[in-house]
């Protein structure tokens, strides 16, 4: 489980309620609890054939991959990522994120899903905050992301903003003092 963030941290809007689910502060939204506290999200480092094959699933159900079956190359996706995040649901998954980095000065957020019986749910919140505290904590403070049309709200409850002119986002964030 990776360290809670508390208090009004440096990506959290100040004065609104969250509680921890798996470490990450969420929203609380009365029936969403349940749900929210039967996922664990957890960073995929060294997948299975399995987990492969899920992550594989996952990117078809959104016209991301071919239907060709290479398990190889989401393997050297994921290995190749700064950080890849899962949430599973009694031990599927059924959601998924990834960061990619230069390591020393700027990050995008891709990848982003939920298998469609779990949107809605704070599941997608969970992944990417999980990703930003991680991105944080390795010194990165400039995010983005390419946002899908009609995904704007769910980023900018997030802290990230249009950037003028383009259809890229990102989110700045101060280093801590």
């Amino acid at each position: 489980m990776g360290r809670a963030l508390g208090g009004n941290g440096p990506f959290l809007d100040a004065g609104r309620p969250l509680s921890y689910v798996m470490g990450f502060p969420v929203p609380r939204a009365g029936e969403r609890d349940a749900a929210l506290e039967q996922v664990n999200i957890r960073f995929l480092e060294n997948p299975g054939q399995a987990e492969l094959s899920r992550l594989l699933s996952l990117y078809r159900e959104n016209g991301w991959w071919e239907n060709s079956d290479e398990p190889e190359l989401a393997a050297e996706i994921v290995a190749g990522s700064h950080a890849f995040v899962v949430a599973e649901h009694q031990g599927t998954i059924i959601g998924m994120g990834r960061a990619i980095s230069d390591r020393a000065s700027d990050a995008y957020i891709q990848d982003l899903t939920v298998d469609p019986a779990f949107r809605g749910q704070g599941v997608g919140e969970q992944i990417v905050r999980a990703l930003i505290q991680r991105l944080n904590e390795d010194g990165l403070f400039w995010i983005a992301l390419i946002a899908e049309e009609g995904s704007e709200g769910f980023y900018e409850s997030l802290g990230f903003y249009s950037m003028a002119g383009a259809t890229p986002m990102r989110r700045l964030v101060a280093p801590p003092e």
